[in-house]
């Protein structure tokens, strides 16, 4: 058992150092390519931030496990608002002026409560992952199509993606950016794949569900680039881009990484999903949604907003390992 630890905790490590280089990898050769830095922030940087959680989905679907990727998925979604989202704000509030991350929110929301929907009934089809993914890259259109605009009509820079562009790498040269992209795209899927394989032996040694290990180890786990990324955002004093990647990632999480179980494994779901976790995401989500927007009009989360979150948080793991008991 304690072979098994190591290796699930390895393979987290891996897996996230081999997703942060697929991106710079591929961040790199876009750019070399003469792709606008607008371009790769909003498509391969913003997908990247959710790789991870979808090797993991992938990987976990195909080895029959749809409950782990569906745990990871939604576990991904309220640890990145209540835990990193709360750690962050109160580490330093959140001041945010990027009309972009004003429209994202209630859009983070109007999805949460389709995706809950489709998973009351405890039956995820292959329709309900089609209409996911469809989203998905509806999304990422319209995201392009918008920004463009705003750009050939000469409004003012947004902030989030502003920051974004500063984020990117400069001046990398090809040959060492394949080098990170087929690092990355080699290590992605074998390390996920150790890390189901490893989780599920322990789920079973522990007695617990291939759901409770996605919402919880995995979860936290593949959630841990999003608190570092975040924390960095708020020392460079880019307050958007720490609120933007934890958004945008939510986003991707239940269009693509929720889809994938779907495409791949469709059928019945644990009954928990429905009792416990999609109402307290869909919760935590509304929460959210209710603390950005102040009765003022500015678009802030202060410390004290971030102490709820956190707390959330820990309510959320109590109700988890309340009921293993």
């Amino acid at each position: 058992m304690l072979l098994e630890i190591i290796i699930l905790l390895t393979s987290l490590v891996v897996l996230v150092y081999s997703a942060d280089k697929f991106v710079f990898g591929a961040a790199a050769i876009a750019r070399n390519f003469g792709i606008a830095p607008m371009i790769i922030g909003l498509t391969i940087v913003a997908i990247g931030s959710s790789a991870p959680e979808m090797v993991v989905a992938a990987s976990a679907s195909l080895q029959g496990a749809p409950d782990t990727a569906i745990g990871n998925a939604i576990g991904s979604n309220i640890t990145n608002i209540a835990l990193v989202l709360g750690i962050t704000a109160i580490f330093k509030p959140l001041m945010v002026s990027s009309l972009t991350l004003k429209r994202e929110v209630p859009l983070l929301l109007l999805i949460t409560f389709i995706a809950s929907y489709m998973l009351f009934d405890l039956n995820f089809t292959l329709t309900e992952g089609v209409i996911l993914m469809t989203g998905f890259f509806v999304f990422i259109i319209t995201l392009l199509v918008v920004t463009l605009r705003q750009t050939k009509n000469k409004k003012a820079d947004d902030p989030l993606l502003v920051e974004a562009e500063m984020e990117l790498p400069k001046n990398v040269a090809s040959g060492t950016a394949i080098f990170w992209l087929i690092f990355g795209i080699i290590l992605l899927p074998l390390s996920a794949n150790y890390l189901v394989d490893s989780a599920t032996v322990i789920a079973k040694a522990f007695g617990i569900s291939d759901l409770v290990i996605g919402l919880t180890i995995i979860a936290i786990g593949t959630s841990l680039p999003e608190l570092a990324a975040s924390i960095m955002s708020l020392i460079k004093k880019e307050d958007d881009l720490a609120l933007g990647n934890i958004i945008g990632s939510n986003i991707f999480n239940i269009l693509a990484v929720l889809a994938l179980p779907a495409l791949i494994a469709p059928g019945a779901v644990d009954a928990e999903v429905a009792s416990r976790d999609i109402p307290y995401m869909l919760g935590i989500t509304f929460l959210l949604f209710l603390l950005c927007f102040s009765l003022s009009g500015q678009f802030r989360i202060t410390r004290l907003k971030g102490a709820v979150l956190l707390i959330g948080f820990i309510v959320y793991q109590y109700l988890i390992f309340s009921q293993l008991a």
